[in-house]
């Protein structure tokens, strides 16, 4: 085993998803440490750009796996292609982002190459004696737990998007080697025939780095257009409350929450959500917290970091011409 970094850098039609740019400063923190190299992996189809920009981000190898097979996401193909790039390169760790491809894809792959696994982390260490030791939350954040990795045992982790900043762009250059798909038994148990996409252009709520969410006090899924206008201002994903969602004003694919998605952007913007700690548990993590109710005795007032006491239906609309008048 090497003292390499291996990243999986996950993309969606040739585009780099952002928390698999975050981990590259992991790695290379990591990589400082273990004395070995940073190398991302990329699988698709005419992955070209992609490539390109893993290589700016300042990794020091690329490995390619090109495939027709592999122009959309299936767990069982991307596990078998990721798992011949783990044989090749014999990493010591392994980062790919908590997204909704890594957690699937991770448990998979650290099966197959009979790997640890931590997922969802928060933090990610060598320790004083040489050792991995990877921070992940418990009970909804209230605590947290670290997971240790014998130093002559792979590991992989999946990191918390928005956990570590993006490196800056730089000349690229790095080494290239392709490695060929080959399918495994089985791997065609499962095919993907249709992508749907839903919510139209706005971004996903797990992938945004501002999110601007409403809850039941916008009373009906008419007055969530403020919510997209002020999004598309700010190039904000929209996200709501699991009321607003049972209400049917949104779709639960916005939910954030417990029982909803997990979200940790820069900015987090609630508009009218009173904040029950289902809630909470799914935007704690937030750096920065922006809450507007008419409640002063809210119980999101308690952990945001800027609170206003109003009327949203006044605010949203103010706030989006001023956001306008900076572009």
């Amino acid at each position: 085993m090497t003292n390499d970094i291996l990243i999986f850098a996950e993309q969606r039609n040739d585009k780099i998803h952002p928390a698999a740019l975050q981990i590259v400063t992991c790695g290379r923190a990591l990589a400082a440490k273990t004395g070995g190299k940073v190398v991302a992996c990329v699988i698709g189809d005419a992955t070209g750009g992609a490539a390109d920009a893993m290589d700016k981000a300042g990794v020091d190898g690329l490995v390619i796996v090109n495939d027709p097979a592999l122009a959309q996401y299936s767990a069982l193909r991307y596990r078998t292609a990721l798992s011949a790039v783990m044989q090749k390169v014999d990493p010591r760790v392994v980062l790919m982002p908590a997204t909704f491809m890594g957690r699937d894809l991770a448990p998979r792959v650290a099966m197959q190459r009979k790997a640890g696994l931590a997922v969802d982390a928060i933090d990610v260490q060598i320790g004083a004696d040489g050792a991995l030791d990877v921070t992940r939350p418990l009970y909804n954040g209230k605590a947290t737990a670290h997971v240790a990795f014998a130093k002559d045992r792979p590991a992989i982790v999946s990191v918390r998007a928005n956990t570590f900043p993006a490196p800056s762009s730089g000349a690229g250059g790095a080494a290239r080697e392709s490695v060929p798909y080959q399918a495994a038994a089985g791997d065609e148990r499962i095919t993907v025939k249709e992508v749907l996409k839903a919510g139209g252009e706005v971004k996903d709520v797990t992938e945004a780095d501002i999110i601007v969410a409403g809850g039941r006090a916008l009373k009906n899924q008419d007055n969530f257009q403020m919510l997209y206008d002020l999004a598309k201002a700010l190039d904000a994903a929209v996200g709501a409350s699991r009321a607003a969602c049972d209400a049917g004003y949104q779709p639960h694919s916005r939910q954030v929450g417990l029982t909803g998605k997990t979200v940790t952007p820069k900015l987090y913007m609630a508009f009218g959500i009173s904040g029950a700690i289902q809630h909470l548990a799914g935007m704690r993590g937030s750096k920065t917290i922006v809450a507007v109710n008419t409640d002063p005795e809210a119980p999101l007032f308690k952990v945001a970091d800027y609170s206003v006491v109003g009327d949203l239906f006044k605010i949203i609309p103010l706030l989006t011409e001023e956001v306008k008048k900076l572009h």
